[in-house]
């Protein structure tokens, strides 16, 4: 987690509108994408939210290595 933001656990509001992708989130977020950016997000989302999860499952585990 980093300390330049605050945390939300409400997901954002996602519709495709005149063939792009529209995101609406927490603290004012609302920015359009073009459909390749949106796709791309996607996928880095996932792939931090799986990280992330795996941090969480991990961290009573002080055996294992810690990232830099």
């Amino acid at each position: 987690m980093t300390d330049k933001s605050t945390v939300y656990d409400e997901p954002s509001a996602v519709k495709a509108i005149k063939g792009c992708v529209d995101v609406d989130g927490p603290d004012s977020v609302d920015v359009t994408l073009t459909v390749e950016a949106a796709e791309e997000t996607s996928e880095r989302l996932l792939e931090a939210s799986l990280e992330a999860r795996g941090q969480r499952r991990l961290k009573h585990y002080p055996h294992r290595p810690q990232p830099d």
